[in-house]
């Protein structure tokens, strides 16, 4: 039986990780998410497919390349509004982290560590 800190750690890439030093898109195990991506070097990600937000979630939004999340053409009770959609433009430097919940990650350059999560 899981305790409160196996549920926790799970939700925090204690699942496992993957290194990705070129521009193959990645995914996660089966019934698995990407929840933390760490930049290696400064990186993008290709505009289609990218970087795809899971959307199993009940709503909840998370930032990609497939749509923009808390978009307000796309806004519901749980999400805001002003968000826009990633594409090759937007880079994220060495060093910087991000948490969410993504299917696919595929950088258009860059290093990164991907975490994986429930």
């Amino acid at each position: 039986m899981a305790n409160v800190n196996d549920l926790y750690n799970k939700g925090f890439g204690q699942m496992g990780s993957v290194l990705n030093d070129g521009t193959n898109a990645i995914t996660p195990p089966s019934n698995r998410v990407f929840i933390a991506i760490t930049f290696l070097a400064e990186t993008t990600f290709d505009s289609s497919g990218g970087l795809v937000a899971d959307t199993s979630n009940d709503g909840v939004e998370f930032v990609g390349t497939q749509a923009a999340a808390h978009d307000a053409s796309t806004a519901t009770a749980v999400s805001g509004t002003g968000g826009q959609q990633l594409d090759v433009n937007n880079s994220f430097p060495k060093g910087m982290t991000i948490y969410g919940r993504w299917t696919e990650i595929d950088p258009a350059s860059g290093t990164l560590i991907a975490y994986i999560g429930d």
